[in-house]
């Protein structure tokens, strides 16, 4: 199988041949991921707002924006627009540093995080070894950035919604990880683009949704809450605690938090779709596709359609995810905190060990159709 081309690596390599220094080709390098990164996340968030707004129209049988450009899709270009004018009050009896770093600190990891996310086979930022430690490392800062917001505010609603914020993400975290640590024990690899390879050759049947089921509706449902999406966005619900540790907050530092959320969920997506959903794996091998056409594999124009064909499979198994998580915030009621956190503790985290020790015991005892 052929293996996903590291950019940096390809890119370093190049510069290098063109007569510049390892270190100086490095040093030009740094600024083309950042920029990656920040288009791509901040594309995300555009179309997932307006997907937001489409679908939660459809659902109460409204038409939903339509003025703001074509069908309403600058509607979220121009609420932006909006907060950044937006005069930034900062609360006098607050601790101006924290206040200031909170937001930051709960956008800044969200963002790192697409470093690792294989769009394509072709199409990967840097192919770390350690890829999904990284993520896992990445997001358990955040909760840090909530709680900070929280006791920086000087309100107690804050304190209180910084305090929900912490927990829940916390409770979460640790079946979140069990789910993944199961997948890698089937790949015997960190790196996202192994976890794929692991997947493909055989088309859907080869995807781990099918060898890890349970693990799939724990990382789901673990991202739903890292996300703070509905049924567990208590944190900041209105009716509970005035919009929790956001309370204080005005302009583009209230709107952070929101940008925070829609780039998690759309990362929660587009990991879902490379560890269980077979990344840009299409549905059926494309072994079998050119063997039914007679087409080469190593056929150049072939392998520019596969690869660009495989960036859009990714993108459409996340954003079918997306579309899930935004049907089941207008149609599932919010749950206690109470259940909210015995729902982590006492149902998924026992869940999550059972079946990480069931998917070791399976590998031990097949060891071809789990990854030995």
């Amino acid at each position: 199988m052929e293996q996903g081309i590291d950019l940096q690596g390809t890119f370093v390599k190049a510069l290098i041949d063109l007569g510049l220094s390892s270190g100086a080709a490095k040093a030009l390098w740094l600024p083309l991921p950042m920029f990656l990164i920040l288009v791509s996340a901040t594309v995300s968030i555009f179309v997932t707002v307006w997907l937001e707004r489409k679908i939660s129209a459809a659902a109460q049988q409204r038409i939903g924006p339509e003025y703001a450009g074509p069908l309403g899709t600058l509607q979220a270009v121009a609420d932006g627009l909006k907060l950044i004018i937006k005069e930034d009050i900062t609360p006098a009896k607050s601790d101006p540093l924290l206040f200031t770093l909170g937001p930051a600190i709960v956008v800044i990891p969200v963002f790192l995080s697409f470093l690792i996310v294989p769009f394509g086979q072709n199409l990967v930022i840097t192919n770390l070894g350690i890829g999904i430690f990284l993520w896992i490392s990445l997001s358990s800062i955040t909760p840090i950035g909530l709680l900070m917001s929280g006791y920086s505010s000087n309100n107690k609603y804050s304190l209180l919604g910084g305090l929900r914020a912490a927990a829940q993400s916390i409770s979460y975290e640790i079946p979140l990880a069990l789910a993944v640590l199961a997948v890698v024990l089937m790949s015997n690899s960190l790196s996202t683009i192994d976890i794929v390879q692991q997947q493909s050759g055989y088309g859907v049947l080869g995807w781990n949704v099918w060898r890890q089921p349970v693990g799939f509706l724990i990382f789901w449902i673990a991202a739903l809450a890292e996300a703070e999406r509905l049924p567990f966005d208590l944190p900041e619900a209105e009716e509970e605690l005035v919009a929790g540790y956001q309370t204080e907050y005005s302009g583009m530092k209230f709107g952070l938090f929101f940008v925070g959320s829609y780039v998690n969920l759309v990362l929660s997506a587009l990991l879902v779709a490379v560890l269980y959903l077979g990344g840009w794996d299409f549905l059926i091998p494309i072994e079998l596709i050119s063997s039914w056409t007679g087409i080469s594999e190593n056929t150049p124009w072939l392998q520019v359609i596969t690869a660009s064909l495989g960036v859009m499979m990714t993108l459409l198994k996340a954003y079918l995810l997306v579309f899930l998580a935004i049907l089941l915030r207008w149609t599932v009621p919010r749950v206690r905190i109470d259940q909210l956190l015995d729902l982590g503790w006492k149902f998924l985290l026992p869940v999550s060990l059972v079946n990480l020790l069931l998917t070791a015991a399976l590998k031990l005892a097949f060891p071809v159709a789990f990854g030995g």
